[in-house]
């Protein structure tokens, strides 16, 4: 195999290549993340109390309209350990841009005090772990599967991608929550059972034999 030879990069190419990634952060960040993040902080402090829209204070922030998406869907994430609306709300803003998730914590938790404290009272070790390889591992942000869309030329599969994706750091997350706290002795039988199922295809999946590699077959014209 033939290779290329291989060099130090000229340090003007270096300097270029930082100028040209950090100012496309810059434009994003005070883009898309900032009125995200405007857009967060307006339907955290604003809701309907009592039927009139108004601004509301902290104690009043169960009111607010992010809160009645976040308690609307929190369930879902109650196997991962993880189930306040503000946890699953900053979820869905990292579709956005993944830094959005620090960015609506921070404004979320924020409001009850130190957003360090509120976090270590909020979250275990294990559902902490669980929340960062959910995010980690979960649909990229809008740009990036713009990039799958285009790649593929096809929605069927890019939707099928995402699918994927998301359902895989479901499972991942699943598993370090429930094993996790099954050492603890902290047993959720019905979701200790799924992650258990989840654990076992997994393991199959990676040694089960492939047909191509046991039996090859195709057709070759011949003329």
């Amino acid at each position: 195999m033939e290779l290329p030879a291989y060099h130090w990069p000229a340090v003007g190419n270096v300097l270029r290549s930082m100028w040209e990634r950090g100012w496309s952060f810059i434009q994003k960040a005070g883009t898309i993340i900032l009125l995200s993040t405007i857009l967060i902080w307006f339907a955290t402090y604003f809701g309907f109390v009592e039927g009139n829209l108004r601004m509301l204070s902290e104690e009043e922030l169960n009111y607010s309209f992010l809160a009645t998406i976040g308690n609307a869907i929190a369930w879902i994430f109650v196997p991962l350990g993880w189930e306040t609306w503000e946890a699953t709300v900053a979820s869905i803003t990292g579709l956005v841009a993944k830094e959005n998730i620090v960015g609506t914590m921070g404004i979320l938790y924020g409001a009850y005090g130190n957003v360090y404290t509120v976090l270590a009272q909020v979250f275990t070790p294990i559902s902490g772990y669980s929340f960062l390889a959910f995010n980690l591992l979960c649909a990229p942000c809008f740009a990036a599967i713009g990039a799958i869309k285009r790649e593929m030329n096809n929605g069927k599969w890019t939707w099928a991608a995402i699918a994927y994706q998301c359902v895989f750091a479901y499972a991942v997350a699943l598993m370090i929550n429930q094993f996790g706290n099954l050492f603890l002795g902290k047993i959720d039988f019905i979701s200790l059972i799924f992650a258990l199922v989840v654990l076992i295809f997994i393991i199959y999946m990676l040694i089960k034999p492939h047909k191509e590699s046991i039996n090859l077959t195709a057709e070759v014209r011949i003329k």
